[in-house]
């Protein structure tokens, strides 16, 4: 067996021995018990400028593979959105392209897509007050719907830092999503993003107090629910999202963003279930889709067993900062060997530690997620050696 030296937190080299590779089997048709899109992360050119303040440098045929590998898997890809650096190294223009081209490349194949209309091609240092501030943020949003929906996507309404910058109420909030599902001509997906995620979001729907955010983010729903696919919340609170998910009008949607306890929320029991929307799916999607095909089984103690075994590596992913955890989607991807460096759009794979990323090589490989130890191994000491750990 492969085995390396890793450091933990507290400044030790302690041996790791690699298991060997789970054989996660592909559907053989379309999954069925649940709605799972995985949000694909952006592969940086190698030569690229891709460095903090630069626009990003796209590696695209990278970047649209590792959109192939989460179809043939069955789920499908969630383009666009907060894993893909919107509004940290990856602006509108970028954003714009990859819906684009990976609108076409699932019609190419059949595989399903959504795609994030949001505000960020907004200067949030120009915007003006009151009245003509929620026009442009209106503005801005059915500029944006208009490309994802007429690329064929299905809309993600993102969380708008611009909204969030001029609104003063949540009467704000609700004129502004108002008339855009009004002037939806199919079901959008109502995406709310917690600050955990992205500070800038802090008091979203008028305040910060859960419990009446909620309510404003409810009656907005249940105002129009037949132009509401699904609400998508990442707030990683389940209980929550449970509570949540059981008021919400008939036929609507919950989509999962709770990286931490999605096993059993996608799971569920017998009073209900998330569908899902995750960004952690995007590294782990062999074993979401094994997962789901036993679920489609009707075998649910295998599809949480399954889940479970992945869950303590998303959870180091995504710890605190949180916003960070898109550096942990890319090393694993470079470990897997579907990019060829290990960087990010904007300089930001420098956004986690050496002990935090060899937590993450340790996790991967106990949830059967290296698909070729020997080459992770190579990729993990090469890294190592870089940033000076020397066994």
């Amino acid at each position: 067996m492969t085995a390396l030296e890793l450091p933990t937190a507290d400044g030790r080299l302690v041996e790791h021995e690699l298991g060997a590779p789970r054989d996660w089997p592909r559907p053989d048709g379309p999954l069925r018990s649940r709605v799972a899109y995985a949000a694909a992360h952006v592969v940086p050119r190698v030569l690229g400028e891709n460095v903090p303040g630069a626009p990003a440098d796209v590696d695209w045929e990278a970047t649209l593979a590792a959109r192939h590998r989460i179809w043939a898997s069955g789920l499908g890809v969630a383009e666009a959105m907060d894993t893909a650096q919107r509004g940290a190294g990856v602006g509108w223009t970028q954003a714009a392209e990859l819906v684009r081209r990976s609108t076409a490349e699932a019609r190419s194949c059949g595989g399903a897509i959504a795609a994030g209309a949001g505000t960020d091609q907004l200067d949030l240092t120009a915007l003006p007050s009151g009245r003509a501030g929620l026009d442009v943020v209106l503005r801005a949003y059915r500029e944006q719907l208009a490309l994802v929906t007429g690329s064929g996507a299905v809309a993600i309404v993102m969380a708008s830092r611009a909204l969030a910058a001029v609104a003063r109420s949540a009467d704000d909030y609700a004129e502004v999503y108002g008339a855009l599902l009004a002037e939806a001509d199919a079901p959008v997906i109502l995406h709310w993003l917690g600050p955990m995620f992205d500070p800038l979001l802090a008091g979203y729907w008028g305040g910060s107090d859960v419990a009446a955010a909620t309510e404003v983010f409810l009656r907005i729903v249940r105002e129009r629910p037949e132009k509401v696919d699904g609400v998508k919340v990442s707030l990683l609170d389940a209980e929550h999202e449970v509570a949540l998910r059981r008021a919400l009008p008939p036929g609507v949607r919950l989509y999962t963003g709770d990286d931490f306890h999605y096993s059993g929320l996608v799971v569920g029991d017998d009073t209900g279930h998330s569908d899902a929307l995750l960004g952690i799916f995007a590294a782990i999607h062999p074993a979401a889709s094994a997962a789901i095909q036993a679920l489609d089984r009707d075998d649910p103690s295998t599809a949480r067993s399954i889940l479970d075994g992945t869950e303590p590596l998303a959870r180091a992913v995504f710890e605190r900062p949180t916003f960070h955890y898109k550096t942990g989607i890319a090393f694993l991807s470079w470990l897997n060997g579907h990019q060829p460096g290990f960087a990010m759009a904007g300089g930001l794979h420098a956004g986690r530690s050496v002990p935090h990323l060899a937590e993450v090589f340790r996790l991967a490989d106990r949830a059967g997620l290296l698909a070729d130890p020997d080459l992770a191994a190579a990729r993990m000491r090469s890294f190592l050696l870089v940033s000076g750990v020397v066994a």
